[in-house]
């Protein structure tokens, strides 16, 4: 769809996810009251890495659930010793594939994907599986750093536009909310599962196309 697709940071890339100007570069508790979760809400944050924003979400939804997706052990065994050292109840950490986040049908009100959906080898698949995990009505938080402004010291390839995500969410079915610009360098795009729609066909590859590398 006009993307090239960025490396997957791995596990040895921890402390980037943890470092302390991470608060005031993303502002993630900002980020997090706005997806004005429920108490109930189950909520999957989907390339969670270290957990860093699982843990924020976790004690908004003390009848709810947090499922940390991601596809790398060694992060998830991160995950499972702060859930051990603080005693937390509603994290439960998810291996998931390249085009699989092994979540149930119709089980998610809320997905939170930060700085991970551009990383994605298999977006379109990976996506789709969202779709239908999701609740009718329920909502897909994407956050990534705005392509649009070239002052941001990040990486093209680690950035989006606002227009790029829109095509792509919209390709799997997703209805855009809007987007918020309240945070200092990303976009916080909000699209949403309409109650009753079909998945949309994936764009078409020409046969010699290759579209399974990036990882």
């Amino acid at each position: 769809m006009g993307r090239e697709i960025a490396q997957v940071m791995g596990h040895r890339g921890a402390s980037w996810l943890e470092r302390p100007s991470r608060v005031y570069e993303e502002r993630p508790d900002e980020l997090v009251a706005h997806m004005d979760l429920a108490p109930n809400h189950v909520v999957a944050d989907l390339g969670a890495g270290t957990g860093y924003f699982t843990f924020r979400i976790s004690p908004r939804v003390p009848e709810g659930r947090v499922y940390a997706v991601d596809i790398q052990p060694e992060m998830l065994e991160i995950i499972r010793t702060r859930i051990a050292r603080r005693d937390i109840r509603n994290v439960t950490p998810v291996l998931g594939t390249a085009t699989d986040p092994r979540l149930t049908p119709n089980s998610i009100d809320a997905v939170l994907l930060v700085d991970t959906y551009h990383e994605f080898s298999h977006p379109y698949e990976i996506m789709t599986a969202v779709v239908k995990a999701l609740k009718p009505g329920g909502r897909v938080f994407l956050a990534e750093y705005r392509a649009e402004d070239r002052t941001i010291p990040i990486k093209r390839l680690h950035k989006m536009s606002e227009a790029q995500a829109r095509m792509e969410m919209e390709a799997v079915g997703l209805h855009w909310m809007g987007t918020l610009e309240s945070l200092p360098s990303q976009h916080l795009m909000i699209f949403e599962k309409p109650n009753s729609s079909p998945v949309m066909p994936g764009p078409e590859l020409p046969p010699e196309s290759d579209h399974t590398s990036g990882l």
